[in-house]
């Protein structure tokens, strides 16, 4: 009788062990940050030069520290023009020189690369073409107007999406509630890392 309870706690111990490492497709990164982790799935295979060049900063440890700090919320934007609702963040405020100095790279729109901005779309933030380096965004519910033709920029170019949020929406969201004024976050949301997924 002991023998088949201790059976039974084993095959519990174990069952509860894998459960607590999820398994995740290929090509992941985490953005570590205080509010929980969001696990981002990249698509090198769609947006090639989009991804090398992000994973190229993950790598470098540059996101360390960084912060989200800039927020569009559908419900506080002009009535006149699109609305969207977004988390933007990099290293623009934390480390502004050493992103400042970085060569942008060519700009892959979504008609090139068909990764459409919906749900949890990570991107490139950018001002005008191929000027990307280290910001990026999430988007929160489709927003067509950042994909290609759209109305989001005034050259129709869109920005280069590169991803999906595959676990952390629900983090994703809590960070978009929180306070902000005028776009910006009061107090910035930290990053403390992004890192490839192993």
């Amino acid at each position: 009788m002991v023998k088949r309870y201790l059976i039974i706690i084993m095959a519990l111990g174990v069952m509860w062990t894998s459960c607590k490492h999820k398994v995740y497709p290929p090509d992941c990164v985490k953005i570590e940050t205080n509010f929980g982790d969001i696990i981002v799935q990249l698509f090198p295979d769609k947006a090639p030069a989009t991804v090398a060049n992000f994973l190229k900063y993950v790598d470098a440890g540059y996101y360390k520290n960084g912060s989200f700090y800039r927020v569009l919320k559908a419900e506080d934007e002009p009535s006149a023009g699109f609305k969207s609702d977004l988390i933007q963040g990099g290293i623009w405020q934390t480390k502004s020189k050493l992103q400042a100095g970085l060569p942008g790279i060519t700009l892959e729109t979504t008609k090139e690369t068909g990764i459409l901005h919906r749900d949890g779309t990570i991107s490139m933030a950018r001002s005008g073409p191929n000027t990307a380096t280290t910001e990026f965004f999430i988007v929160i519910g489709d927003q067509k107007d950042y994909d290609y033709g759209g109305d989001a920029n005034t050259d129709g170019q869109g920005f280069a999406a590169f991803g999906r949020v595959v676990d952390g929406m629900d983090i994703v969201r809590d960070i978009h509630s929180q306070p902000d004024y005028n776009t910006s976050f009061t107090p910035p949301i930290a990053i403390k890392n992004i890192v490839r997924v192993k």
